[in-house]
């Protein structure tokens, strides 16, 4: 169970790195962002798969800084969620030591 979070934290790692690579990039000139969606793996886990987004042409970059701000928002609220998960696994696990020994 610990190593799905772990694996969600990672990819939503991925997603935040990509996320800020196209905020700083938002005043670059012809900048495409990327695009990062997550999709579960068979064991259980997921992976973050990353696009390069479908260019307009434009000479200005082609970063939407609302959808990064609110695609954030979404990854670090997950990130919370994660983590606090492993912290209740690791409470749970740690009693079952402590009724075991």
């Amino acid at each position: 169970m610990i190593s799905s979070n772990v694996s969600s934290l990672m990819s939503n790692q991925t997603y935040m790195n990509n996320s800020a690579a196209n905020v700083a990039n938002a005043n670059t000139d012809s900048y495409v962002p990327r695009n990062t969606t997550i999709s579960e793996t068979q064991n259980g886990g997921t992976k973050a798969n990353t696009t390069l987004a479908t260019s307009t042409g434009s000479e200005k970059s082609q970063t939407d800084l609302t959808k990064e701000m609110t695609d954030q928002i979404v990854i670090e609220k997950t990130a919370a969620s994660n983590v606090q998960a492993i912290r209740a696994q690791n409470e749970m696990l740690g009693s079952l030591l402590d009724i075991k020994g």
